[in-house]
């Protein structure tokens, strides 16, 4: 079984990643420590969660490179919607903590921060954030990699994060400098419920699609219907009644089993007849999707591919 993708260029996207990911632990602590706030802090743990799931992303980047096995029948690939799906749960849980304590944090009369060394902060982070995802997202357009694609949405969710925290910070310097000082305090609190609350839907999204690939749910109909179309496509040559498709998406693999009810005309003089016509559906098809996986049966009974 063959699911390798430009494996070099995904481990280095996500070896840099790795690497950023551990930097920014360390610059936001920093910033965290100086600055009192936590909104920062809050960034600072993200940003080690990031670093966290980055070393176990590249021990599965190594692993869905493997072919399939005598442990793991159908490859390796089922590790990564798996490793997405925990990655999307520890985010929510951080999320729902940064709320829960903001809230009482807020009720207790605000916190004051450290503003203008926390805006400074906020344009650094908001500037790396963007640019890594930036980066990611390009380099990583022509890779069948949901591993880049995810880090890529991590990064990004930070980005909005960092640039919220600066965003905030000039609100609340600005208001120090006015008679409504006493509302600054509440700005790190109320932004830290806006911040949680509003990065909670990208991880439902993530942890809703890579539950659907663990339990090997079928893609929606529009995408079912484009591939079967396509796959209808390359039996120009075979005699048949009806085609039965169906698919699931493990990680980077599209899976196909087919079972092909053929009629009266179809005749075939030996098994490698069939061969040849499994070998060029699936040459074809890999053709226009390298993801794609097949098994095919050719039947006669309707009955047998229900």
């Amino acid at each position: 079984m063959d699911i390798g993708f430009h494996h070099l260029e995904e481990k280095r996207l996500l070896t840099l990643s790795f690497y950023i990911a551990g930097a920014f632990v360390v610059i936001a602590l920093g910033f965290a420590i100086l600055t009192s706030s936590g909104a920062i802090l809050f960034d600072a743990a993200y940003s080690l969660i990031a670093f966290v799931m980055s070393m176990l992303t590249l021990k599965v980047a190594n692993l869905v490179q493997r072919p399939d096995d005598d442990r793991f029948h159908f490859g390796y690939t089922a590790i990564e919607p798996t490793l997405n799906m925990f990655k999307s749960l520890i985010i929510i849980a951080t999320c729902v903590y940064a709320v829960a304590s903001s809230v009482q944090s807020l009720l207790a009369g605000g916190h004051a921060a450290d503003y203008g060394i926390g805006m400074v902060y906020g344009v650094v982070a908001t500037v790396g954030c963007f640019s890594i995802s930036f980066y990611m997202r390009v380099k990583g357009k022509h890779l069948l990699s949901d591993l880049v694609k995810v880090d890529s949405h991590t990064w990004m969710i930070d980005g909005v994060l960092s640039a919220s925290i600066l965003f905030a910070f000039i609100l609340a310097y600005a208001l120090e400098l006015t008679e409504y000082r006493t509302l600054s305090p509440y700005v790190d609190p109320v932004l830290l419920i806006i911040l949680g609350s509003a990065m909670l839907p990208v991880p439902f999204k993530i942890l809703r699609e890579s539950l659907n690939e663990v339990i090997n749910k079928a893609p929606p109909e529009a995408i079912s219907a484009v591939i079967e179309k396509k796959f209808k496509k390359t039996l120009a040559d075979v005699p048949y009644e009806h085609v039965e498709v169906r698919i699931s998406k493990r990680g980077r693999d599209v899976y196909l089993l087919v079972h092909i009810i053929v009629d009266d005309a179809f005749s075939i003089a030996t098994i490698s007849d069939l061969d040849e016509i499994r070998l060029k559906c699936e040459a074809e098809m890999r053709e226009w999707d390298p993801a794609i996986i097949m098994d095919i049966l050719f039947i006669k009974d309707p009955e047998l591919a229900e």
